[in-house]
């Protein structure tokens, strides 16, 4: 793990938002390896546990993934969370133009809305 530039060991001294960084970016280098084919990428609540600092840097991760895949044409990004201001500064990354938010109304009944960032 590197932080402030220097090269650390991870053992015991990773906090758990650290540990959960690392974990997400091991799958996601996984999955890539071994779908190249498949542009799919779904990451569930993946600011669980992650304190705002870790959270800054799954979105500039997440960004950068974005920037690199956009030209792909089978690129679909899925991310569903709770954390509005992740989506937030995925927003103002300006590498999104919409998102899906889905709700319940009164009759708990879902509705599902494309909103712009």
């Amino acid at each position: 793990m590197v932080k402030d530039q220097v090269e650390m060991d991870m053992r015991g001294r990773c906090s758990a938002g650290q540990k959960m960084l690392a974990s997400i970016i091991i799958r996601l280098a996984l999955s890539d390896s071994f779908s190249q084919n498949c542009g799919i990428l779904a990451l569930d609540e993946p600011t669980n546990a992650l304190d705002i600092e870790n959270i800054d840097a799954l979105a500039a991760s997440l960004v950068d993934i974005i920037n690199e895949r956009k030209n792909h044409t089978n690129f679909q990004l899925v991310i569903i969370t709770h954390d509005e201001n992740f989506l937030r500064k995925l927003g103002q990354a300006d590498v999104m133009e919409y998102y899906w938010r889905v709700s319940r109304d009164a009759r708990q009944k879902s509705i599902i809305e494309r909103q712009r960032f």
